[in-house]
């Protein structure tokens, strides 16, 4: 289950991020071709952070869906479940994927510093 790395290696990005602050949430994008499944992801980071970061540190996951671009009609396919790497309007298998592969922390909610 590549999800326990990829939250370990998240809760060191936020526990960065957070720098010693409270973190109340975590809002990241996981491209659908990363094959993350996100109830994985939210199990392991729940185990994660409770070792890593201060404060609850909700993980709010933002799904991108894989979308190829046909080098020969310019259309653009949605790809499905099963990943069929042609393109939707002329069938050709000459496409570029333009989007899917993310995985981003997009922000990172932190309790406000305290001046002393």
């Amino acid at each position: 289950m590549h999800e326990v790395a990829l939250s370990q290696q998240l809760a060191r990005v936020v526990a960065r991020g957070a720098a010693g602050r409270e973190v109340l949430s975590v809002q990241v994008e996981v491209g659908h071709l990363r094959q993350v499944v996100p109830e994985a992801l939210r199990f392991a980071w729940s185990a994660v952070r409770k070792n890593t970061l201060r404060g609850p540190a909700e993980l709010h996951i933002t799904e991108i869906p894989a979308v190829v671009i046909c080098r020969e009609c310019q259309a653009k396919t949605q790809l499905g479940e099963y990943l069929d790497f042609r393109c939707g309007q002329c069938s050709s298998r000459e496409v570029q994927t333009i989007s899917g592969e993310e995985f981003r922390v997009v922000s990172i909610d932190v309790t406000p510093e305290r001046n002393h």
